[in-house]
């Protein structure tokens, strides 16, 4: 029977051991261990292992620890190597690629290449831009400021002035994106200030557009009465504040009303490609 949250048990760790970045091992063991309620077990990532000792001192861990491993090593000679000194240490070793690169060898007649992190440098753009993805996500609306200087991309603007869809649309073509929220009487981050210029692109949008967009939300949010958020007028001063805002800080612009994502972002990577003049 399972152990109630009570009562949590602890275990050995799982060591990933890998000759490239572990990460498909490493996907396998926690798709294992989410299927096991109480069981917190931490995942340890060895990668980038091609040489004997590596594998040695990590065996070494994986007995002190009273853990298992599990490798997807593809080079035969590392995988022997592992395989051994596990049985001398009395380590379980959990073999993720020895028995299916044997099945394809005796069905190809084939021997495999040996060389770790193959897949991933084949797949390189896909991993790239699954990475912007997730970056690009956990940045949106002002998260992580602290991480701006790792943004290929930085969006200011008012709210509703289009950020978080050109952000993602940015992010599904590869760039690294983060977004900054303009609030008025809010000053934003000050890592936005020692970021890049040259990667700080401001959105401007027609007011009246704006005023659509905020009353929409409104409506959504189910608080239709009028406010400052949506008043025509408000949002005129908005607009030339962010206007005044870019231009004290040398921030360069693109103007989104009526435009196509897709040029939107044209316009932005434009702009981050070229030199500030």
């Amino acid at each position: 029977m399972a152990e109630d949250d009570g009562n949590r048990k602890e275990f050995g760790s799982i060591f990933v051991v890998s000759g490239g970045a572990g990460a498909s091992g490493a996907q396998v063991a926690r798709t294992v261990l989410a299927q096991f309620k109480n069981a917190h077990i931490p995942v340890v990532v060895v990668p980038y292992v091609q040489k004997p000792e590596q594998i040695k001192q990590t065996v070494e861990q994986a007995a002190a620890d009273q853990g298992t491993i599990v490798h997807t090593l593809v080079d035969g000679r590392l995988r022997h190597v592992l395989l051994e000194e596990a049985r001398i240490k009395n380590v379980a070793a959990v073999d993720l690629m020895g028995p299916l690169l044997s099945r394809i060898t005796h069905l190809t007649g084939q021997e495999p290449l040996g060389q770790p992190g193959l897949y991933r440098e084949i797949h390189q753009a896909y991993f790239e831009r699954m990475d912007a993805i997730e970056f690009t996500v956990a940045h949106d609306d002002g998260k992580k400021p602290e991480d701006l200087a790792q943004a290929e991309i930085i969006l200011v603007g008012p709210s509703r002035v289009g950020k978080t869809p050109l952000s993602m649309y940015l992010s599904v073509l590869g760039w690294r994106v983060a977004n900054i929220p303009l609030v008025k009487e809010i000053l934003p981050p000050t890592e936005l200030f020692k970021a890049q210029r040259e990667r700080i692109v401001g959105l401007i949008v027609d007011p009246s557009q704006l005023v659509a967009h905020r009353e929409l939300r409104q409506q959504r949010l189910g608080t239709g009465r009028k406010s400052a958020y949506s008043d025509t007028l408000h949002l005129h001063q908005e607009i030339e504040e962010a206007r005044t805002f870019y231009k004290r800080n040398g921030i360069r612009s693109v103007d989104v009303t009526d435009k196509p994502i897709e040029e939107s972002a044209e316009e932005v990577i434009a702009l981050v490609t070229r030199r500030t003049e």
